[in-house]
């Protein structure tokens, strides 16, 4: 059964700014600017300016995934926010059963270079400039 009008939403807390421009969302904080271009879904997104800036996210004659679209962006706009203003840091842990794998760093923390994985000589991930890695004193 379909909804007339689904809405959500969403504060956004000082120090962050949210532009929307023909469903193109842009989040800028303290630790820099994101941007997510969410054209390819039909809703309306609209930010209403007053004491507490707010998102406001609308669905008109919704289906059931549609709705659910409606509460994917509001994640990933949450997500958003909180990339700018307090940062994702992911770690990674290499494990192996039987052939012993290693990792190492190269290029200052550029690039991870993995041997011996299923049998290859060595494989080389470059990473993006802004993704530093560390390597923290472990064993694996």
């Amino acid at each position: 059964m379909r909804d007339v009008l689904q809405t959500e939403e969403l504060d956004i807390p000082s120090g962050v700014e949210v532009s929307i421009r023909s469903r193109v969302i842009n989040v800028t904080g303290p630790r820099g600017t994101l941007t997510k271009n969410v054209r390819h879904i039909d809703m309306d997104i609209r930010l209403v300016k007053g004491k507490t800036n707010k998102v406001t996210l609308a669905v008109w004659q919704g289906g059931r995934k549609h709705v659910a679209c409606l509460r994917t962006i509001k994640s990933l706009i949450l997500n958003m926010i909180n990339g700018v203003t307090k940062g994702f840091q992911y770690k990674m842990r290499a494990v192996y059963a039987h052939f012993p794998i290693n990792c190492i760093i190269q290029d200052g923390g550029r690039a991870l270079e993995i041997r011996n994985f299923l049998g290859e000589k060595a494989r080389t991930y470059h990473l993006a400039p802004q993704l530093p890695l560390i390597y923290p004193i472990c064993r694996l």
